[in-house]
């Protein structure tokens, strides 16, 4: 597009960070236009704004919702001033918009007195955020949903898998495949519960605060509309927060989140971890899973298969670690009547729902779902370690058993070997022991 819809703001904020920082995330700014739109319809509706610019604001945002003027917004995420650039970035594209559809009429929109009428940069932008965490967020339950239900899917598929469990990396206690993929899907579903919890937050907003949530410049009846109307323009029931101020000031609703995402990014990266061992070798090391081909593993080692979505997962979780210690330094730097640090609180948080709902589906899909067991490998390791002495000590006496595990551990004779050997049990008395 070569016309250049943004004004003297918006060029300010350009010379001012010409950083090489990401651009403010589209979603950001669809959920400004969101607010910008709604705010313009509840303006209209108590008579503060004429019906000609009222409908040429709502016109503009529907263009530029539908992807019309994507090129307007250059900003870098990184910036100061509490993220004001962002809004009036949007509000100087919607004000330029809609004085060119009421040319004809010759009526000029401004940024300020008509687009950001009854608002503030400091209620805008937290409440735009939360309604885009919303949307991501929503999203990101859907690919945790399809990652655990992959892993039910494969705990029920090796559910008669036998192989050995371990603790501390050493040699503990008999269990099956499918009991460890289960446990994975429960593990993943109560980091799901626990980001789900966090919604009925994010559906609060202190849009009608204004600048420091004591409401200047924003009525009774504005908020009021402005309220249902968002509801209707988002189709998320948004509600006010019972106290603006705080919501202004404070932005631990975001640091929840971005917590609730992390102890989900970290677990499915413990996992990853799994995965990756029990698919090592497949001759040096484990070998007890095997991955998909999904690439060359290596330019110089033909053959080589490298666990490339695990991987993918563990530097997910590194990621979002780093992106919640922003985000919390970032609330925590907020002084008094203002959370000032918006702009990278944002751009974080929004970075973290969007990689973490990408990865995992991916994850699910391309890695999990198409994992395949290599039995043999698993009832090899399991026959040769000593897993089975403790199944067998109520039986025989713990002080045999653990002879027998010495002399194991000494001949390389399997424990399974040395109890039939000495007839100390049948083949099916020591498989209804170990089983």
């Amino acid at each position: 597009m070569s016309t250049t819809y943004f004004g003297k703001q918006t060029q300010a904020a350009i010379s001012n960070f010409p950083f090489s920082a990401p651009p403010v995330h589209k979603e950001l700014i669809i959920a400004v236009t969101q607010v910008k739109k709604a705010a313009a319809l509840a303006n209209k509706q108590t008579g503060q704004l004429s019906p000609e610019i009222a409908d040429a604001i709502v016109t503009a945002a529907g263009e530029l919702l539908a992807g019309k003027f994507d090129d307007q917004f250059p900003l870098p995420s990184i910036q100061g001033g509490a993220g004001t650039s962002i809004n009036m970035n949007v509000n100087e594209v919607l004000a330029a918009r809609a004085t060119e559809l009421l040319a004809d009429k010759k009526i000029s929109v401004h940024p300020n007195d008509h687009v950001n009428m009854a608002q503030s940069t400091n209620d805008v932008n937290p409440s735009a955020l939360k309604i885009a965490c919303i949307t991501l967020t929503t999203s990101l339950l859907k690919s945790t949903q399809q990652c655990i239900a992959s892993f039910a899917s494969k705990g029920r598929e090796f559910a008669r898998v036998y192989k050995l469990g371990r603790t501390h990396l050493q040699d503990a206690v008999p269990v099956t495949l499918g009991s460890e993929f289960a446990s994975y899907a429960a593990t993943l579903t109560r980091d799901m519960k626990r980001v789900e919890a966090r919604l009925p937050f994010l559906h609060e907003l202190n849009l009608g605060g204004t600048a420091v949530g004591n409401s200047i410049n924003a009525s009774k009846a504005y908020q009021k509309a402005v309220y249902e109307d968002l509801s209707n323009v988002t189709g998320f029931p948004v509600k006010p927060a019972e106290n603006f101020m705080s919501q202004t000031s404070s932005q631990t609703d975001f640091v929840s989140l971005s917590q609730a995402v992390l102890a989900l990014t970290l677990d499915a990266s413990k996992i990853a971890n799994d995965i990756r061992l029990m698919s090592s070798g497949p001759i040096g090391g484990l070998g007890e899973l095997i991955l998909e081909e999904l690439q060359a593993g290596s330019s110089i080692m033909p053959g080589k298969v490298n666990p490339i979505l695990p991987e993918a997962v563990n530097q997910l979780y590194y990621t979002v670690s780093g992106n919640n210690l922003t985000i919390e330094h970032a609330s925590h730097a907020s002084f008094l009547e203002l959370a000032n640090m918006f702009p990278i609180l944002a751009d974080r948080l929004i970075s973290s729902l969007k990689l973490t709902d990408e990865i995992l589906k991916q994850f699910s899909v391309k890695c999990v779902a198409t994992i395949r067991v290599n039995e043999a490998r698993c009832r090899e390791l399991l026959e040769r370690s000593s897993a089975y002495a403790t199944l067998l000590a109520p039986v025989l006496g713990y002080d045999t058993v653990s002879a027998i595990v010495k002399e194991s551990l000494k001949t390389g004779s399997s424990i399974r070997t040395l109890v039939l050997s000495k007839k100390l049990l049948s083949e099916a008395k020591f498989d209804e022991a170990v089983q």
